[in-house]
């Protein structure tokens, strides 16, 4: 029987299982390892934000992801979450990226706009002049991208943020035992889906003394990346990028990935 090359997967735990399969189901064998571990959290802004969506003040609520979905209706504290998502029905919502889309659909909600580009930059570009006088909301990461902040008040909107989630970065023996298989190329391919996850990784590297052994390992194995910013990222370390799908979803990435091994 031929061996499966190795895929590794660094996702939050919550997306182990689906992630495997959507590996073996591409011909890999997976091997999952968190580097990053997603907590919730609540800022003083939050409060603010559910007010001005019940009362129907903001124009436009934008979620960069499913999990700033996730962790907006967690946060909820005397607020009924049928009451929240009916008033979301009325306010335009934009989705970043499919899942983000699927996440809101799940919910029974429409998303109004899904940038062509999954991105902080594809959003501000898509929505142009549209928002020059609105007031809008994003529920995002602690560590989301300031260039959707910047880029929506150059055109002229009124932004309010509030963090309801953020990224830790998990250590044990299971992320000691991946740097120890990439040093060792036990690892054909990577796929890395976020910037956080790249820069939770190279840390790891650096904390094991193993840094400059990762990255001559990674440039010898296949490595994807979910969209241009996480690319630029893994980039800036010395790592060369082997792919970056057409669609920016997880199942394309690990397609995308396997295409170049063939």
């Amino acid at each position: 029987m031929e061996k499966r090359p190795v895929l590794a997967i660094m996702r939050p735990e919550t997306y182990t299982n689906d992630s495997e399969r959507v590996a073996e189901d591409a011909g890999f064998q997976p091997f999952s390892v968190p580097v990053v571990t997603l907590r919730g959290m609540k800022d003083d802004a939050f409060d603010g934000f559910v007010q001005r969506v019940l009362s129907q003040k903001t124009d436009i609520v934008i979620f960069t992801s499913a999990n700033g979905i996730d962790y907006t209706l967690k946060n909820l504290d005397g607020v009924s979450e049928n009451d929240f998502l009916s008033a979301l029905k009325k306010i335009k919502i934009v989705a970043i990226g499919p899942t983000t889309r699927k996440k809101l659909e799940s919910c029974g909600l429409t998303s109004s706009l899904m940038p062509g580009e999954y991105s902080s930059e594809g959003l501000v570009n898509d929505l142009g002049k549209d928002v020059d006088g609105k007031i809008i909301d994003i529920p995002r990461s602690f560590y989301g991208s300031e260039v959707l902040v910047k880029g929506l008040i150059d055109a002229g909107a009124t932004v309010h943020q509030t963090h309801v989630y953020t990224l830790d970065i998990p250590e044990g023996p299971l992320q000691d035992e991946l740097i120890e298989k990439t040093v060792a190329g036990e690892i054909d391919a990577f796929a890395f889906t976020s910037t956080m996850m790249v820069k939770n990784f190279m840390k790891m590297a650096e904390n094991n003394g193993e840094l400059e052994d990762v990255v001559e390992k990674l440039n010898e194995a296949v490595v994807g990346a979910i969209g241009y910013p996480t690319a630029q990222t893994v980039e800036s370390f010395g790592v060369t990028v082997d792919v970056v799908p057409g669609e920016f979803t997880f199942e394309a990435l690990v397609e995308a990935i396997r295409g170049k091994m063939k």
